[in-house]
């Protein structure tokens, strides 16, 4: 029996809720409000087929997010979860919910820069449960064989720091528009929004620009309906998939692409490129195409990388000859 959708609840990833005599299943993870309930919020909430359940009354058409459906605004930095207490004795990926508040000053710094009070005070009250439920099936943050749980730790948080970042900026886009030329807008699963800028294509199909969080970097990549969970980046040459993720939407007029060759030099771009991501380290990444096999895929360079690395059947690709995605 599912539940019906109710205001003042916190509701995460997996979540299904009963609206109106439709199902909808949750896209971002937030605590609900009167006025967002989910066939107004297409930025929180997708519509399930109706005809994947039950005998009860139809409706029409399945969930088609749309930039003119009313605006949601993410209440992620300031919201407090439900109080009920957690079982005791649970590890700190072991919480279903956030009961602790996280001060917004304090969501921005490293987990290495936490006092050892705030970091304890995290972990026994799911402060960090939010970044896990994030991860989505089969996709890790960390590897489990080759970090201390210290490690695990600040990699799950730095997750929580750009989910919050992103979703805060999607329901600002939302609700004001775009403030500027391109906007990253996450995205779950494959619920894209409209105006999403090309990056290349493969067997007529468009492939999609995105970018995505692992291991504490934010890692450009590509987005299709054509791949299995919607997204994929690229990582220690490793091809992964994602199920929360940025796209890059905006006005495909603001931006053109530059032809580049092994190590990214910025001074000969003749022009400001569109920042992607990072490494862990701060290293900026910006967003490469190239040619792969049949079809042009978009990736990532860097002024550290000799090559541009475009992910692809399961592992990276190098391209020594490759464009750059910069503003006019």
């Amino acid at each position: 029996m599912v539940a019906s959708w109710e205001p003042g609840t916190q509701y995460n990833i997996g979540d299904v809720v009963e609206y109106q005599g439709h199902r909808y299943k949750i896209i971002q993870p937030h605590r609900s409000q009167g006025d967002w309930t989910p066939d107004v919020t297409p930025a929180l909430w997708g519509r399930e087929p109706d005809n994947t359940w039950g005998d009860e009354k139809q409706g029409g058409g399945g969930y088609q997010p749309s930039y003119d459906q009313p605006p949601a605004q993410q209440p992620y930095v300031e919201s407090r979860p439900p109080m009920e207490q957690q079982p005791s004795g649970n590890n700190w990926d072991e919480h279903k919910h956030q009961k602790v508040d996280i001060p917004h000053e304090e969501q921005k710094k490293n987990w290495w820069d936490l006092d050892d009070d705030q970091k304890k005070k995290l972990e026994i009250g799911g402060g960090l449960a939010v970044g896990l439920a994030a991860l989505g099936a089969g996709v890790f943050a960390y590897n489990h064989h080759q970090k201390s749980e210290e490690q695990k730790k600040a990699a799950v948080w730095a997750l929580q720091g750009w989910l919050k970042e992103a979703q805060a900026r999607t329901a600002d886009f939302y609700e004001h528009g775009p403030r500027g030329p391109t906007t990253w807008l996450l995205v779950h699963g494959k619920n894209f929004p409209q105006n999403m800028i090309p990056g290349g294509e493969e067997n007529g199909e468009p492939l999609y620009i995105c970018r995505g969080f692992h291991d504490g970097s934010i890692q450009p990549g590509k987005a299709s309906a054509t791949l299995n969970t919607g997204a994929v980046i690229g990582y220690g040459h490793d091809e992964i998939s994602l199920e929360a993720y940025e796209v890059l939407v905006g006005d495909p007029r603001a931006v053109h692409w530059v032809d580049a060759h092994g190590r990214l030099d910025l001074n000969a771009l003749g022009a400001r490129p569109v920042e992607g991501g990072h490494e862990a380290d701060g290293t900026p990444l910006f967003i490469a195409q190239a040619h792969v096999h049949n079809g042009i895929h978009p990736g990532k360079c860097s002024q550290k990388l000799d090559h541009a690395f475009i992910p692809y059947g399961g592992s990276e690709k190098e391209a020594s000859n490759y464009r750059v995605l910069c503003y006019h």
